[in-house]
């Protein structure tokens, strides 16, 4: 429709009809006279509305799952890293935890026994110089180590130092097949010599054949000239089992060590031997007769000076 006088005047007229429709409907109310036209046009655009809108829900519930589903794995991802977080935070309060109580379990027994260390910490663990059974531990030459110094924890004999670099050295460790130490008996002081056997206990040959020996029984370090390789005093373990070796000259016993060799963590390295022997000053109390075993030593004895762990 070309834009003239006539179609002007036709558009205001439509308006001004609209406008009076939409003011008598609405005075109208329910009763208004546009009432069945409204129905019957919403009768027949409602089907159409509602095509309309099947089509297009779908596509804007779509939409609204991509965003909510981006808003929840960012919010998942968020939560992993906290869980993340406050393991790490846990794992590392343990293990200073775990660590703080080694060190005070193993100055303990170097108290006891008089015995001057070196605290380390194991670093490597598994063969080297042709071993079987060996740890490395992150104290050298620079800390005062040299070869054939005996290397405890809190609960005993760990083993011997073999060999010694500037930060680090190697250490045999008493359950090596190749490793022996002598041993005392508490007590009776029946002597005799410790050999490793992998991962099964200590065999000890007693010097005595017809030492009197039973299961339960406690053995310590015998000790060595100047306290190389071995210092006097040290926990060994106990007796779970007493060979039969009727007519031998010695008497084979198996021994439980106290130290777990395959849970190494913090070691001390003994670089000054005790002025005098603590004989079984450094075994935790004896239990009685049905009760369980002390969990660790008691003693009085103000534990020395050890170095600060590490060595680099």
């Amino acid at each position: 429709m070309r834009d003239t006088r006539e179609s002007r005047l036709l558009l205001i007229l439509l308006v001004a009809v609209a406008f009076a429709l939409i003011t008598v409907d609405i005075k109208g109310g329910e009763s208004s006279p546009l009432g069945g036209a409204r129905r019957a046009a919403a009768s027949a655009l409602g089907p159409v509305e509602r095509a309309a809108s099947g089509a297009v829900d779908p596509v804007a519930g779509t939409i609204r799952a991509v965003r909510d589903a981006s808003t929840h794995q960012q919010r998942l991802d968020q939560i992993t890293r906290e869980n993340t977080e406050l393991r790490q935070r846990v794992a590392s309060s343990d293990a200073a935890t775990g660590r703080t109580k080694q060190l005070d379990e193993l100055l303990r027994t170097a108290g006891a026994g008089g015995y001057t260390v070196k605290a380390a910490q194991v670093i490597a663990i598994g063969a080297a110089q042709g071993f079987s059974w060996t740890i490395t531990i992150d104290a050298g030459s620079d800390d005062g180590l040299t070869r054939d110094m005996t290397v405890i924890n809190g609960q005993g004999l760990v083993g011997r130092v073999t060999t010694v670099a500037r930060t680090t050295a190697t250490v045999l460790l008493a359950s090596d097949p190749g490793f022996t130490a002598g041993a005392r008996l508490e007590g009776s002081g029946e002597i005799g010599f410790a050999n490793g056997q992998g991962t099964g206990p200590l065999r000890v040959s007693l010097l005595n054949g017809k030492a009197q020996v039973k299961p339960g029984d406690r053995l310590v370090t015998f000790g060595s000239q100047s306290g190389r390789p071995f210092v006097p005093g040290v926990p060994v373990g106990k007796v779970v089992k007493v060979e039969a070796t009727p007519g031998e000259l010695t008497k084979t016993i198996q021994v439980e060590p106290f130290v777990q060799f395959t849970r190494l963590d913090l070691v001390g390295v003994v670089v000054v031997p005790p002025r005098t022997d603590p004989r079984d000053a450094v075994l935790p109390p004896a239990p009685a007769a049905g009760a369980p075993a002390a969990p660790a030593p008691q003693q009085p004895a103000a534990p020395p000076a050890a170095a600060p762990t590490g060595g680099n």
